[in-house]
């Protein structure tokens, strides 16, 4: 039998949480952001939720257009995932770095990652701020998805687990 052991002090600890790319853009700006804090808040009408740190640059970009995209990467973008959430949108161009393609939106100005099987087009409804990271809650406005997705196939995805990157199973 496994014993639980008491921390010294309280911690989240909903694992595995599902791993992100957030593509953000106002005027001449643009960003992707890995986030590993969100998930869904509501079916009908459909909103999201991301939660984002106030000094990452995806968070002024996200403030100013309200509007981002959130996208769904698989096991093949883990080194992309991993350049995305530890270099800055400040320092570099995500988009270039990791050879991501631009794919045109349909109800908002920023663009989704095309190699990615899911985006979902949100313009942001609320932000509510909680302590490190603050909760930015986006209507859906439009979906994106591969056809493997439609026939109701999951390949691949990255899960984020105590600071590692996983395939989920």
């Amino acid at each position: 039998m496994n014993m639980k052991t008491l921390q010294e002090r309280p911690a989240s600890a909903l694992y595995p949480n599902p791993v992100m790319l957030v593509s953000a853009s106002y005027e001449d700006k643009e960003s992707i952001i890995t986030l590993a804090w969100g998930g869904t808040c509501s079916s009908n009408p459909p909103y999201v939720a991301v939660a984002i740190r106030k000094e990452r640059f995806s968070y002024d970009l996200i403030c100013q257009s309200k509007e981002f995209v959130v996208n769904i990467p698989t096991e093949n973008l883990k080194d992309s995932v991993e350049f995305c959430g530890t270099k800055s949108g400040k320092d570099f161009d995500k988009w270039k770095e990791c050879n991501f393609t631009k794919g045109q939106s349909v109800k908002i100005t920023t663009p989704f990652i095309s190699e990615c099987p899911v985006s979902m087009e949100c313009k942001l409804h609320q932000i509510v701020e909680l302590g490190s990271h603050d909760l930015f809650i986006g209507e859906v406005v439009a979906l994106h998805l591969d056809e493997k997705w439609r026939d109701n196939e999951y390949p691949n995805l990255l899960t984020y687990v105590r600071g590692k990157y996983k395939k989920s199973e």
